[in-house]
């Protein structure tokens, strides 16, 4: 009985980690607006006249849009290089 129950235990425990290991992914965003031009490798997505995103399209993205539909798209940001430059060193007091 207590070998049964920490077998149970065990594969909570798993379930719960792959749960959390899931959310840590990556947050996923959302942005709905009309479709203004389309091609192999993006999409341009207006939300108002001020707010234009346009959105890389892969063979793995699920679905498709044309122009002039409404559409939700999901993202998540995810940094493809970083460029680092040291900081600026603070600059010594005068002494007088």
């Amino acid at each position: 009985m207590r070998r049964a129950l920490f077998s149970l235990l065990v594969l909570a425990l798993i379930a719960v980690a792959f749960a959390a290991g899931g959310y840590a992914a990556g947050k996923s965003y959302q942005f709905t607006g009309v479709v203004k031009a389309v091609d192999a490798t993006s999409m341009t997505v207006e939300k108002s006249a001020k707010e234009t995103w346009q959105f890389d399209v892969s063979k793995d993205t699920k679905g498709t849009a044309k122009v002039g539909d409404k559409v939700t798209v999901y993202y998540t940001m995810s940094a493809t290089q970083i460029e680092a430059k040291p900081a600026a060193a603070a600059t010594p007091a005068k002494k007088k």
